[in-house]
């Protein structure tokens, strides 16, 4: 019960710490909205999917695998860890250095160009960190991770208030980045320091070992930057700045969603990595575990959105996005699956059965950047987000798929029916009482929820005693 207390720890305060910089990536969504408007704000949204674009083709697959290299018996974590991260600094800065190439074919405004830029200076200090990750997963520490990551929100959403105050530019609304970034970065390296002491190592035999297991995950990343954000920049190509922010404003409250299954799973990778093939009846337990936390989520999440989306977007963007209510209708769903991907993908990948993820997302990538240079001129930001729904959809249920038929693992949910019941109260007590403050509403339902979650017994007693039990 050591381990689950250790996680229910991290989940607990990394929650916490995400829920703030959540909270404060919205405020700053908020003030940027309000401050560039929809042209200006689908400018920055264009910007921030470049720097996905940078993630994306520098991965190699590199973070996801050192995770799963250090969990394993007998790792040597100083090599492993010195050598990629020398390796990610280099790759880093070749995507650096090409920016300026990159962004030249495209047919962006100077000032977007130079915001491109910078944000590939910031990727140089986000994609160093990333690497590390892994140390502090592995420990049941991605609770330091989360702080980090707050103190460089606070310090950016700081200086996004005060380069607004003095009427700065659109450049310095980017370099707040650049500082998130450089801060998050060096408390990342300091905590490391508690768990492993490298150095740089440049060990080309290694690498050339390492990236040879890991780039069928570095392809996969690439396949789903392509689905997950080519959305925006086909957009910001396709159709004006304006379509751009209205879509984003509905795409960027989701996105700040996406942390919690990705902590969760983050948290229990190592452990499920571990036990996949040496302990089947734990792997089975913390995996079903996960599918049922999942579950209790993503129902009011669904539920929640629909009745709140109009005051959702009007609290984030103001009342110049209007339009982004429904978009965040549509775009709830395809988060709900990527609650569930998000699980499936590691068991996939602590199953050595990366390539066929990859051909999943392969399949799904086509199928989204063909949906969307189609439709999108017909449609513009509709259609992508009924696109992004339908490519979520596809990938959670062939990855599920693969599961079943190649790993013999099903997920099970205990009181499932309990937890939709508890959903269906949520939603008529959402229709009685509709008319009531925003606030109020959101609380009294979330309350109504757990309510009647714990009077179906949907949660035993029992779960949460193994939590908090000492023995």
């Amino acid at each position: 019960m050591v381990i689950a207390r250790k996680i229910a720890y991290n989940v607990l305060v990394s929650s916490f710490s995400k829920i703030l910089s959540t909270i404060l990536a919205l405020v700053s969504i908020g003030l940027i909205t309000r401050y560039l408007g929809q042209v200006g704000f689908g400018n920055y949204a264009t910007v921030l999917a470049f720097l996905s674009f940078f993630t994306a083709i520098a991965d190699l697959g590199l973070y996801s695998t050192v995770t799963r290299e250090i969990s394993r018996e007998g790792a040597d974590e100083k090599k492993i860890i010195g050598n990629i991260f020398t390796l990610r600094i280099i790759i880093s800065s070749i995507v650096l250095l090409l920016s300026p190439i990159i962004v030249f074919f495209f047919p962006y405004p100077t000032e977007v160009k130079q915001a491109i830029m910078i944000v590939a200076l910031a990727f140089l200090f986000s994609s160093s960190y990333q690497v590390l990750n892994g140390v502090f997963q592995k420990n049941l520490a991605m609770d330091r991770v989360a702080i980090s990551e707050l103190t460089g929100k606070v310090i950016q959403v700081l200086f996004i208030f005060f380069a607004i105050k003095f009427n700065l530019s659109f450049l310095w609304i980017i370099v707040s980045l650049l500082i998130n970034m450089i801060i998050s970065f060096s408390l990342i390296y300091f905590f490391s320091k508690k768990y492993i002491s490298f150095s740089l190592k440049f060990d080309t035999a290694y690498w050339k070992k390492f990236i040879k297991e890991s780039y069928p995950l570095g392809i996969a990343a690439i396949i789903s930057f392509i689905y997950f954000k080519i959305d925006t920049i086909l957009l910001s190509v396709l159709k004006t700045g304006a379509e751009v922010g209205v879509y984003n404003v509905a795409y960027k409250v989701i996105e700040n969603i996406t942390f919690f299954p990705a902590m969760i799973v983050g948290l229990v990778f190592p452990i499920i990595s571990k036990n996949i093939f040496s302990d089947r009846k734990r792997f089975w337990d913390i995996s079903n575990k996960t599918f049922k936390v999942f579950w209790l989520f993503v129902i009011p999440l669904i539920v929640g959105t629909m009745f709140l989306a109009d005051g959702i977007v009007e609290l984030i963007g103001g009342k110049g996005f209007s339009a982004s209510s429904t978009v965040l209708q549509i775009l709830v769903f395809s988060l709900s699956c990527i609650f569930f991907s998000n699980l499936f993908n590691i068991v996939l990948i602590s199953g050595n059965k990366q390539k066929k993820l990859m051909i999943i997302m392969a399949i799904a990538a086509i199928f989204n950047v063909s949906a969307n240079l189609i439709f999108i001129p017909m449609f513009s930001y509709m259609a992508s987000a009924l696109i992004s729904v339908g490519t979520e959809l596809f990938v959670t249920l062939a990855t599920l798929y693969v599961i079943i038929k190649d790993l013999k693992y099903f997920p099970k949910v205990e009181k499932f029916w309990a937890i939709v019941f508890s959903g269906i109260i949520m939603a008529i007590y959402f229709f009685i009482f509709s008319k009531i403050n925003f606030f109020l509403l959101a609380f009294s339902a979330t309350a109504v929820y757990i309510l009647f979650i714990w009077l179906f017994k949907a949660v035993k007693i029992e779960e949460i005693a193994s939590i908090i039990s000492k023995k």
